[in-house]
């Protein structure tokens, strides 16, 4: 058996980092990546990238030496990816300050409205509602980060976690502070509009909810392996006919109807950038869906049915 050489230089300097020889023609980039930590321990595998072109893209984890397109000598280049945090802390930092944030206001702890209004719970049952809406929102989506998710990638930079609960604890207070306000006024057509908006909000949690279980489903635990989600027997997973990213189409729908609940606009402008940032990420979903997959259904589209 024939045994492979791999030289890793600095993407940026050309500078030889190191030389690793008698590698074995079916080992993958990660260990790769191991037997490189040896040599600089400061460079653990979760932040290097390897490829193959100083600007070329990186080269996945679990791609086999001898399948690139190198000779029996290889040369790869390194970038540091910088300190990189797990996708489960992240997501547990993001949505557990939302949660803590909103109770804050929800029970009026000092400091906030003033003395006069400490711990003095709102007269308005649509401010009690919406507490729970919020907060089941956000424990759910906790749950679903320790129970059902099942992430391609381990980790992501540190530095994003700064800019993500900006985003998501920013927003939390923000509309908690007007929601919870003493001169907090219901919306303009009552009960009737609650109610409606009550139903939208459940019918969307629910709803992605099931998304987020059929694609969990579709990846075998430990594995990185991508197939085409299709509908399943629940009918919440039906919209999979229409749309690529039906968990986005139904979180936007949540806030939509969270929206329309308690006619706030701080929730309206948080519904509208989320819209904003998930089709972005639906179409990058859906642009990699249609490049993988050969067969992927023509009729979908990205996050809205037939529009976006």
């Amino acid at each position: 058996m024939k045994h492979y050489e791999v030289e890793i230089l600095d993407a940026k300097t050309r500078e030889k980092l190191c030389f690793l020889d008698k590698v074995e023609p079916n080992a993958t980039v990660a260990d790769i990546k191991t037997m490189f930590t040896k040599f600089h321990p400061e460079w653990y595998p979760a932040r290097q990238s390897l490829r193959l072109d100083p600007k070329g893209r990186s080269l996945k984890d679990e791609d086999i030496l001898q399948n690139l397109p190198v000779g029996t000598t290889a040369t790869l280049y390194f970038r540091d990816l910088g300190a990189q945090i797990s996708w489960v802390t992240v997501f547990l930092t993001e949505y557990a300050g939302p949660l803590i944030i909103y109770l804050l206001f929800y029970f009026r702890v000092p400091f906030i409205y003033g003395p006069k209004y400490d711990f003095i719970t709102s007269r308005h049952s649509v401010v009690h509602l919406a507490c729970i809406c919020h907060s089941f929102h956000y424990v759910k989506r906790l749950l679903e980060t320790l129970f059902v998710h099942r992430f391609s990638h381990g980790t992501m930079p540190f530095r994003n976690i700064f800019k993500n609960c900006m985003y998501y604890w920013g927003f939390a207070a923000w509309m908690a502070y007007y929601i919870n306000h003493p001169l907090y006024t219901p919306p303009m057509f009552g009960e009737k509009q609650v109610r409606i908006a009550v139903i939208i909000f459940l019918f969307c949690q629910l709803g992605n909810f099931s998304i987020h279980i059929a694609l969990r489903n579709l990846r075998p635990a430990g594995s990185k392996t991508r197939k085409i989600p299709f509908p399943t027997r629940n009918p919440f997973t039906w919209i999979f006919l229409l749309v690529s990213c039906p968990n986005y189409t139904y979180e936007v729908g949540s806030w939509i109807g969270f929206a329309i609940m308690t006619q706030c606009v701080p929730v309206a402008l948080f519904s509208l950038v989320g819209f904003i940032q998930m089709t972005i990420w639906a179409k990058g979903k859906h642009r990699s869906y249609l490049k993988e997959f050969k067969d992927y259904p023509p009729l979908r589209s990205p996050i809205v049915p037939f529009l976006l």
